[in-house]
């Protein structure tokens, strides 16, 4: 797996360190927002890694103020209007994995700042989950005429429980990391956003330290419980995300969003 060093031009870099790697989502100008090309270099990243017999954890992580604030909008919209599938590539893992085809080897995600939406889908896809203590969460999709189309309606409610989170998707409210933390969604706090990273390459390390065949009998077994339950819903999210930007809700959502006002929805 080749390094990607920071630059303006790399929306994801990559930087291997011995037997882990740490990859980092980078448009710090957007506030990380998530757009086909990123998305599509996480998930050459995440192939690459995985393929890779010399690695065997990975720690995912953002530039800048936020780790993400979730999709870039406007980009997939194009996307969305055509019909056309995010991921058709070969040599790709979906980073909200849909599919069997997944991660086999462990994934930490270190999150700091906003953490919102697809950001937060991403974060919950982790193995481990690491937040600074300044993370603002949010999947505050409905409140656009959204919705958490990225796992999160079946990923959210497994790990926080059904109340806890449909109280957050359903109102469009955001939490903090020690909300997250009650809920079971965060594993470890850290004072700041460069210990919250220093800690989750720490656990990647000590991960690696460990028998790799037997991590990833570990990772296949858990998943057996869970991938049979969830793919039927996890498949159908494309549809219904599509569904939903062809409505005039959605249209009004977008047009409020940008003209600074309350929207005025009426459910067409």
């Amino acid at each position: 797996m080749p390094d990607v060093p920071l630059s303006s031009a790399a929306k994801v870099t990559v930087e291997r360190r011995g037997q882990i790697v740490l990859m980092g989502i980078n448009r710090p100008y957007i506030h990380n927002r998530i757009d086909p090309e990123t998305y599509i270099g996480l998930a050459r990243a995440y192939y690459q890694y995985d393929h890779d017999p010399s690695l065997r954890a990975a720690v995912l992580f953002g530039h800048g103020e936020n780790f993400s604030r979730g999709i870039d909008v406007d980009a997939f919209q194009a996307l969305a209007a055509s019909g056309r599938a995010l991921m058709t590539e070969g040599e790709a893992i979906d980073p909200l994995p849909k599919t069997k085809a997944r991660l086999s080897k462990p994934l930490v995600v270190v999150v700091h700042g906003d953490t919102w939406n697809m950001g937060h889908e991403i974060h919950l896809t982790a193995d481990i989950r690491i937040a600074a203590a300044d993370t603002r969460f949010g999947q505050d999709e409905n409140t656009h005429c959204r919705f958490p189309g990225g796992g999160a309606t079946v990923r959210f409610g497994r790990e926080a429980g059904w109340g806890s989170a449909m109280r957050y998707m359903l109102t469009g409210d955001h939490w903090s990391a020690e909300e997250a933390f009650r809920m079971g969604v965060v594993q470890q706090i850290a004072a700041t956003p460069e210990q919250a990273l220093e800690e989750g390459i720490e656990i990647a390390t000590r991960i690696a330290a460990c028998g790799p065949l037997g991590i990833k009998a570990t990772l296949a077994s858990a998943h057996l419980a869970l991938d049979s339950s969830e793919s039927d819903a996890l498949s159908k999210l494309e549809a219904q995300y599509r569904a939903l930007y062809q409505t005039e809700d959605f249209k009004e959502g977008r047009k409020a969003e940008a003209e600074g006002r309350p929207p005025i929805y009426r459910g067409k």
